[in-house]
This record gives structure tokens, C-alpha cells and sequence, in this order.
């Protein structure tokens, strides 16, 4: 389906019976869940890593994780140095995200011994969504779903646009990747400029074994209209429309110093499921 449509803003009659609990979704299967959510152009398996590369656009796409990686110093090591020499060959230095309840325990402090710098400390909340079923759609939402739509591309480049060559294309390629929920709100026709796009999001829907997941992300209000609840209508949406998909549950990552941001998703009910952060090589980026 990659069809607009406005929602009637009803409560839907399907599934009347009581959702069973989402299980828990860690180690594993939570990195890869966060990675198909903002999937990567080019994947390499590195000694027990995933090295990820897409042309600069977001650490997410241009880092490596560890998913079996050693947990011996001495292999650890030479993992890295792999990591290192793979990066230093495309004329990158390297950059590991640092799953905080996932991988070697002595990754962070081994990358800091070589000089890695943290940057970039981000929390990952997670919500049953079984509990989003009280959620509605908001009654002017424009919601596309499946794949990649033009139109709500055009509007969240609008919003959100990323410098460097090739960006926008690789941007578009990384959101085409994955099928996803796809929401735009903008004033209705008798505004003075119809057309101006107030806001937009993504969840992009993926399988974590063998639970659906949503993962949020591209939620994005314009500047002139913040603070007027347009990121809590998109987010109950998305939320919303994924629950009416049969997912199960919803994860979202939000950069820990994004106060507001995690003050709105904590009221719409996610909780802290872990953290991450970013460990980049001397004179890197």
C-alpha cells in the first residue's frame, strides 16, 4: 500500500481481545532491529563486527557494531585493527558505536587506550505496543505506507536536509531500504499556505526475530511550529497505524542531551531499554 489517506480518527474495532505482552527484545537482536530501522547502503562482517558504510550520511550508516565479537583482548584487538584498515582504505577513520549492554565489556575501554574520543550519547527507549491501541491516527495526518514515498520524502528533506555531496540521494536510498509508516501533517486547504509542511515521521517496520518491531525516527517538526504538539500527533500516529500492522512493539533512539524529546516519548509511555555511544578515531569527524 503506498496510498494518502485521512483518517476518521475512530478507534479501530480490530483484534477487540486482550494483546498478549511484546517479549523483550536485547543484545542481538536489538542491535540488528535498530540497524534495519535505518538500514545501512553497504554491510561488511568484520571478525565479529558489522562495519557499515553509506557515504557519510548519520554515525548510525557509518560506524561498525560489535554483534559476535571477540571477547578475548588479544583477538579484540585485531579485530579493531581490521576495522581500522578496512576504514583507512576508503580514506575514513574508523568509528565504532558502543552498545551498553551488548558486546565485549572491554570494547570502550580498549578504544579509548587508541585515542577514540566519545561523540555522540544516545538512549534507546522501547514500548509494548499493545499499549499504543489507545492511540488515534490525528485527524489530519496524510499516513503512506510501505515503500518509500516521494512526496513524504520531498516534505522530511524540506524539514530535515543534510549537507555533503550525495546526501540526499543516499539518504533516500538508506529510508528505501526498509518498508515503513510514513506521516505528514500540514495546514488544510483554507490555509494561507497550503502546501507549507508542519511536520513528519517514520517508523520503519522490521522483524527482530520473530517479533514485528517499529522503529521511530525522522520525527521532525518545523522550527516556527514547535511546542504546539505536532510531535506528540506524529508520534501517536506512527504509533497507531504500526500497532494496526501487528507490530508489536516500538523502539525509538534519542540523543541523551535531547531532554525535550525524551520528556515527550516518556509521556507517550517508552521506557529505557539501554544506551548507546559513538567512539571515533583520533582526527575523525
Amino acid at each position: 500500500m503506498n496510498k494518502s489517506r485521512r483518517s476518521s480518527g475512530k478507534k479501530s474495532s480490530r483484534n477487540p481481545g486482550k494483546a498478549p505482552a511484546s517479549r523483550a527484545l536485547t543484545g542481538v537482536r536489538l542491535t540488528d532491529a535498530l540497524v534495519a530501522g535505518w538500514r545501512p547502503l553497504q554491510r561488511f562482517e568484520v571478525a565479529g563486527f558489522a562495519l557499515f558504510r553509506s557515504h557519510g550520511v548519520t554515525k548510525r550508516a557509518n560506524s561498525a557494531v560489535a554483534l559476535d565479537a571477540p571477547e578475548d583482548d588479544e583477538a579484540l584487538l585485531e579485530a579493531i585493527g581490521r576495522v581500522e584498515q578496512l576504514c583507512a582504505m576508503a580514506g575514513d577513520k574508523a568509528c565504532f558505536r558502543v552498545m551498553g549492554a551488548h558486546g565485549p565489556a572491554q570494547l570502550d575501554a580498549l578504544l579509548a587506550e587508541r585515542g577514540y574520543t566519545v561523540a555522540g550519547e544516545s538512549t534507546i527507549l522501547s514500548l509494548a505496543l499493545p499499549a499504543a491501541r489507545e492511540f488515534v491516527p490525528h485527524t489530519s495526518a496524510e499516513i503512506r505506507a510501505g515503500e518509500l514515498d516521494d512526496d513524504w520524502f520531498d516534505a522530511a528533506w524540506q524539514l530535515a536536509p543534510r549537507e555533503g555531496e550525495g546526501a540526499k540521494e543516499a539518504t533516500r536510498s538508506i529510508m528505501a531500504a526498509t518498508p515503513a509508516v510514513q506521516v505528514m501533517l500540514r495546514p488544510g486547504a483554507d490555509a494561507a499556505e497550503p502546501l507549507e509542511m508542519l511536520a513528519v515521521g517514520r517508523a520503519a517496520l522490521v522483524e527482530a526475530g520473530k517479533q514485528s518491531v517499529a522503529v521511530l525516527n525522522v520525527i521532525t517538526v518545523a522550527p516556527e511550529q514547535r511546542r504546539q504538539g505536532l510531535g506528540r500527533a506524529v508520534s501517536e500516529t506512527l504509533l497507531a497505524v504500526a500497532a494496526a500492522h501487528g507490530v508489536e512493539r516500538a523502539l525509538l533512539e534519542v540523543e541523551r542531551d535531547n531532554t525535550a524529546a525524551i520528556a515527550l516519548y516518556r509521556g507517550l509511555g517508552f521506557e529505557p531499554l539501554g544506551e548507546y555511544h559513538y567512539r571515533v578515531a583520533p582526527g575523525g569527524n
